[in-house]
């Protein structure tokens, strides 16, 4: 039986918790509908027996405190809300612990941004880690080691996974229930939750908002530049020039500010406004193009799909609200 380690820290989303255990345990109950004996062991994990989520709107009781688990094959590390910086200072006891089951072999899962909590560990230094978009580049500033790859909806890397933001957690669970119960077990669960079980990237939900948590007034004069003339050609020695720096200066300076090159920060915020007309509007995919300042079909499809991970038509398919009407 595999012994499944689902943690409460203080700050988690209950839905997170609830959503992983509740997967677990249905496994199980189909196994027993089948004459089968159980295969998990699921248990709630925390620093005490009683863990305060939601601002307190509920209690969650737990069946173990760290200092009882001795040994474990899988640890689950839910989702936060709200300040996360104060969530990896309230949970930093469950730091040592984690590392410690992951030496005795233990599989560590990290769902959305409990992945801040998996990074402060140190184990995923130098390896793929996945967590909501939204909070990939204060993930990128506290945790520079991690190779962050925000576009996956999950990674498995030496036994430490991670998943993307939100609902899409549970294509991590999924892909954890095909890897322990089979392939089979896996189908049936993405069907009796209906879910998608094999969506492998959220590119195509990713809104792009720039980086301007920095104090660097010549990079956010360079930012809004580019936001304001998206729809024209720009160039960086163009933004060189009205920032007053040299381009070699400029670019290393947007790069620690941004953590976008130059370059990719023109392309994501010309293809963020063409996600919003193909969304909107009934322009064509040329007239789209054109707005926001391509003039070459196939390097304008080439960057949309790169930073999105669909075309401009199946995207205007999938999001489009004329469609959709």
């Amino acid at each position: 039986m595999k012994n499944i380690s689902i943690l409460v820290p203080e700050g988690a989303k209950l839905g997170s918790i609830e959503g992983s255990h509740e997967a677990f345990r249905e496994v199980n109950n189909i196994l027993s509908a089948n004459g089968k004996s159980p295969l998990f062991d699921v248990n709630l994990v925390g620093l005490s027996k009683e863990v305060r989520l939601n601002n307190g709107l509920y209690n969650v009781k737990t069946n173990k405190l760290i200092k009882d688990v001795k040994k474990t094959d899988l640890i689950i590390i839910p989702a936060f809300q709200g300040d996360l910086q104060k969530a990896l200072e309230v949970n930093r006891r469950f730091i040592p612990w984690i590392v410690d089951q992951y030496n005795l072999g233990a599989e560590v899962a990290s769902l959305c941004v409990g992945a801040f909590l998996l990074a402060a560990t140190g184990l995923v230094n130098g390896k793929q880690c996945s967590t909501h978009w939204r909070a990939a580049n204060d993930f990128r500033k506290k945790f520079p080691d991690v190779n962050l790859v925000v576009d996956k909806v999950l990674t498995d890397e030496l036994g430490i996974y991670s998943s993307g933001g939100a609902y899409s957690s549970t294509n991590l669970i999924l892909y954890l229930i095909e890897k322990y119960a089979g392939r089979e077990m896996a189908v049936f669960c993405s069907k009796f939750f209906q879910l998608d079980i094999e969506r492998d990237s959220q590119s195509p939900f990713i809104m792009f908002k720039g980086q301007k948590e920095h104090e660097d007034e010549h990079i956010i004069k360079a930012q809004e530049f580019i936001e304001n003339n998206y729809q024209d050609k720009i160039t960086v020695n163009q933004i060189a020039t009205i920032c007053a720096l040299s381009r070699r200066n400029l670019e290393r300076r947007f790069k620690k500010a941004t953590t976008n090159t130059v370059v990719e920060y023109i392309q994501r915020v010309k293809v963020e406004a063409a996600k919003q007309s193909l969304e909107s509007s009934r322009e064509n995919v040329n007239e789209v193009m054109y707005n926001v300042g391509y003039s070459d079909p196939k390097a304008f499809r080439t960057t949309f799909k790169k930073i999105t991970g669909l075309s401009p038509i199946q995207y205007r398919n999938k999001y489009s609200r004329q469609i959709a009407v």
